[in-house]
């Protein structure tokens, strides 16, 4: 009997990379990864056609357009692979009779909520990535009702760029660092996310629609950065600064805790402590 098929776009990323590490522990399925060779997002066509081609039953859409402060001077490439490409797979899905996961973002949030936020709480991307991500949401769940968008925030791993691996290497570099202390939320290691997805994948029942995941636990950057000082031995002093003090050509919320409730309670998803999921980060690092 032939396996069920998972294709997995963005391979090469952060969370494609981890599924990647993860996939060796579900030898029921026939894993296929794309990245941008294979699967060139800013062409929606393209996209489209490699879905058809490869006939998956499950399509996990990880691939994007995440360059937050270049998204301000390049929004139509942003939007072409945040949005139409996104349109364009969930069609192709829907044409084949295939499962949708898409991650999108905190980002699609305005930011400034005092409490954990809803999966049904008023969007307002303040920047063009969140606006784009959103555009990425709605077709998706408007071309293929058949899909699951799960918003994250905060992502890190051993793979890739991050906040993490920057941390720990201007902690060796600089005599002090300082970091934003008044933006809010919760970071996600991708090996988590990872896991989540595929138990979801692997559920007894699939419910389409729209759910958060991100690590237990409320902090700003500043108290991310103390938390991995302490974890790798540094003592590199870090100075709390408030976004004024750090501009960026794209606006950040200043409040992005997500709200985990509803992914536990549709799929029994357990959402480890972020303190768990950053030590188990620099175990691999370091």
């Amino acid at each position: 009997m032939a396996k069920e098929k998972i294709l997995i776009t963005g391979a090469g990323g952060q969370l494609g990379s981890e599924l990647r590490a993860a996939s060796k522990n579900y030898p029921q399925f026939e894993f296929v990864f794309v990245d941008k060779d294979e699967m060139p997002l800013d062409e929606p066509e393209k996209v489209r056609s490699v879905v058809l081609e490869e006939r998956p039953r499950w399509c996990i859409s990880c691939g994007a357009y995440t360059a937050v402060d270049k998204a301000e001077s390049e929004p139509e490439l942003a939007f072409v692979i945040n949005g139409e490409a996104i349109g364009a797979m969930a069609v192709a899905c829907k044409e084949i009779g295939a499962r949708m996961i898409h991650i999108s973002t905190d980002y699609v949030f305005p930011g400034d909520s005092a409490t954990p936020l809803k999966e049904n709480d008023p969007t307002g991307p303040i920047n063009v990535y969140g606006a784009s991500k959103l555009k990425g949401e709605q077709l998706a769940l408007g071309n293929n009702p058949d899909t699951v968008v799960i918003r994250t925030a905060w992502v890190y791993s051993e793979f890739g760029q991050n906040f993490v691996k920057t941390m720990i290497r201007l902690m060796k570099e600089k005599p002090s660092i300082s970091v934003i202390n008044d933006q809010i939320g919760s970071p996600t290691y991708a090996a988590d996310l990872a896991q989540a997805i595929l138990h979801i994948v692997t559920a007894a029942r699939w419910v389409p629609g729209t759910y958060h995941y991100s690590n237990e636990g409320q902090i700003s950057w500043y108290e991310f950065a103390l938390a991995i000082r302490e974890l790798i031995g540094s003592n590199c002093p870090v100075n709390p600064i408030s976004t004024e003090q750090y501009p960026t050509p794209a606006k950040r919320p200043h409040y992005s805790l997500l709200d985990k409730t509803l992914i536990k309670k549709t799929y029994g998803v357990e959402v480890p402590d972020w303190r768990k999921g950053l030590a188990a980060c620099i175990g691999r690092l370091i």
